[in-house]
């Protein structure tokens, strides 16, 4: 059995020989099938989803049905988790974005008073574990109107959805709404992240080097980074920062309040920094490299504890 979750930007896949992320952004001509095959060896795959909201399908049940028909056609008799806690056969309306409900299926006994914090490249899930029940059945929009989903992510958010203006050497300076930087610009600038994670595309699709990225945080007040210098651009890079981890503190101690949880844990490739921002536990001590790919981990445990109840 090996664990997969096809996801907007990634392909994770989870077997015995540990974790494997392939680029593999729905948007374009994705090769599924291609990037599966060399794992047809496997007795089988257990599968989650997120990737059906990409816009290139007309609605989530059609990019649904295409993913569901990429994996069967390597894996015939693959089961897909579902928002409902069960696991399928066919391309049911259940299957739309329930990867964060397996990773919280598999968690909540181990650690029941906590809030699980998945922080990707694109999205971060909170998730309270002390009400799993009551999570069953969320939906990405329900999600967002109550907290559990902030969409932004580690790499792949355009800056400009999360600051209007930046103090650029001393001077307050709108930013454009053109997609010049995104989040991954801003880590590796800073020096948080090592240009190797930054592992999607890039505004302009070209280098994740330092300079590349800085340059690009320059475009983002409409200035080279010659224009602006290095203090510039990290001026931007700052204020990028500081508003992202506000943003993700504040949503994550809401949720800790109101479901009266006692700990934070997090997981995904920001997990280091969402447990510095809270006061968290990072997860990666104990899981490893398991926690970047942790709903395509989770729906693998899952499988192999099966029973009737949870099959459809």
């Amino acid at each position: 059995m090996i664990g997969i979750d096809v996801g907007g930007a990634n392909l994770k896949v989870v077997d015995n020989d540990g974790v494997h992320i392939h680029y593999c952004p729905l948007w374009q001509e994705a090769p599924i099938q291609e990037l599966l095959s060399p794992y047809a060896g496997s007795e089988n795959a257990a599968v989650v989803m997120s990737g059906e909201l990409a816009d290139c399908f007309s609605s989530k049940q059609e990019g649904i049905g295409f993913i569901v028909s990429e994996v069967q056609a390597v894996f015939p008799d693959a089961i897909f988790y579902g928002m409902d806690g069960k696991f399928h056969t066919s391309a049911v309306p259940e299957l739309a974005a329930a990867n964060w409900l397996a990773m919280a299926d598999m968690l909540k006994s181990r650690y029941p008073d906590a809030v699980l914090v998945d922080m990707g490249s694109t999205t971060t899930d909170i998730i309270p574990l002390n009400a799993f029940d009551s999570m069953i059945g969320q939906t990405d929009l329900t999600r967002l109107q109550q907290g559990y989903l902030v969409y932004c992510g580690l790499l792949r958010t355009n800056v400009a959805t999360l600051i209007h203006s930046a103090n650029v050497n001393g001077i307050n300076t709108p930013v454009s709404t053109e997609y010049f930087a995104s989040t991954g610009d801003v880590y590796v600038a800073l020096n948080r992240i090592e240009e190797t994670l930054f592992s999607a595309d890039t505004a302009d699709r070209k280098g994740t080097d330092r300079t590349s990225c800085l340059r690009r945080l320059a475009r983002v007040v409409c200035a080279d980074l010659e224009e602006i210098g290095e203090s510039g651009a990290l001026d931007v890079a700052r204020s990028v920062y500081n508003v992202q981890m506000n943003l993700i503190t504040n949503a994550v101690q809401k949720v800790v309040q109101s479901h009266n949880a006692e700990k934070v844990i997090s997981v995904g490739i920001g997990s280091g920094l969402v447990a510095e921002w809270t006061g968290g536990r990072d997860l990666s001590a104990e899981l490893g490299e398991y926690t970047d790919a942790m709903p395509a981990y989770a729906v693998k445990e899952k499988a192999t504890s099966l029973s009737d109840v949870d099959f459809l």
